[in-house]
């Protein structure tokens, strides 16, 4: 099994990136191969439970009230209507159901509804996860206490490059927010968003600011930007058509995630519609081993069910095997996990 390590420097890491691409393909395929089923992806659908009329900035966020998107805001679903499309999602295949809601952070008068929709997604057998936005340590153990396997919370990018994207929310709240979750007992999911106008010595930083936690994220989304009309970022890149992130450098960016969070779930996220079959195939290669199903994402289109049976079928991918969710081990409920899960 492959040595954990939480004492990367960010020159090993820029070292990483910086290897000849087939070598750190193979590096980064050796080691997933040690931890993971290499054929094995596992399918999740997202769904955006409250849209829109969010008062952060973040540059590249559609649901943004500081963005001219035309997205409009909505209340928090019914509860009733999420576990409907959770179970969909379940009968389309899916083995984890993310939720989303444009907030910076949840009232409390929205908890009893959360977890309420927690307890009956996770009644269904799927592995859940929420990202609501910062939370307090009592709204944490609410969580934990409904059974939410997985809390997301990105970091974005690197501490240097953090305030060039958003400005109404420091890059050590996410932080916080992140202890509080990892205190509670739920699994941490935290990646972030490439090709947002950083360099590579931000990717690093990025890569290095996650595999130097205390405990690695169970769950790491790197997401490639997708540029929304409307939103900072989106403007600004449509004017600069070549500041568009290299299909190379983003499968560099999954093989080192990879390498230094060797047990981490490596979810390729959003901006897959736009990549290639060869660019996803290398990115399964270099470790990546979770997508999103479906045609949409929160706001933003995705590749489509049939697009991606068609892939896993060329590739000879299958869904993750495994009959129960992961559980985090502070919840007390780890007896009938499979051990591919109980190894991260």
């Amino acid at each position: 099994m492959t040595q954990i390590r939480t004492d990367w420097t960010r020159e090993e890491i820029a070292g990483l990136f910086n290897l000849p691409f087939t070598e750190l393909l193979f590096q980064a395929a050796s080691i997933h191969r040690e931890n993971h089923p290499p054929e094995q992806v596992q399918m999740c659908t997202l769904l955006s439970i409250k849209t829109g009329g969010c008062p952060e900035d973040c540059g590249y966020c559609s649901q943004s009230v500081h963005a001219d998107s035309g997205v409009e805001a909505t209340k928090l679903m019914d509860v009733r209507a999420v576990l409907q499309s959770a179970a969909q999602a379940k009968d389309a295949g899916s083995q984890r159901f993310c939720m989303g809601a444009a907030w910076r952070n949840p009232k409390d008068r929205d908890m009893p509804a959360i977890v309420d929709i927690v307890k009956g997604v996770a009644s269904m057998g799927m592995e859940t996860c929420m990202t609501l936005g910062m939370l307090t340590p009592k709204q944490a153990d609410m969580l934990a206490e409904a059974g939410l396997d997985y809390y997301n919370h990105n970091i974005d990018s690197s501490p240097e490059y953090y305030e060039r994207v958003i400005s109404t929310r420091k890059f050590e709240e996410r932080i916080e927010t992140l202890d509080h979750v990892r205190s509670a007992g739920i699994n941490v999911c935290s990646g972030g968003i490439v090709g947002m106008g950083e360099t590579r010595e931000d990717r690093v930083g990025f890569v290095h600011t996650l595999a130097t936690l205390p405990q690695h994220p169970e769950s790491v989304p790197v997401n490639a930007l997708i540029p929304v009309k409307g939103t900072v970022l989106g403007d600004m890149l449509a004017d600069t058509p070549l500041a568009k992130l290299d299909d190379i450098e983003f499968v560099r960016t999954i093989a080192v995630a990879r390498i230094t969070m060797p047990m981490s779930m490596v979810r390729m996220s959003a901006g897959r519609e736009s990549m290639s079959e060869a660019t996803q195939a290398l990115c399964f290669m270099a470790g990546a081993n979770s997508i999103f199903t479906g045609d949409k994402l929160l706001t933003a289109t995705n590749a489509g069910d049939d697009r991606d049976g068609a892939l896993f079928a060329k590739l000879g991918l299958t869904p993750l095997k495994g009959e129960e969710p992961m559980r985090n081990a502070a919840n007390g409920d780890r007896s009938d996990i499979s051990e591919m899960e109980a190894a991260e």
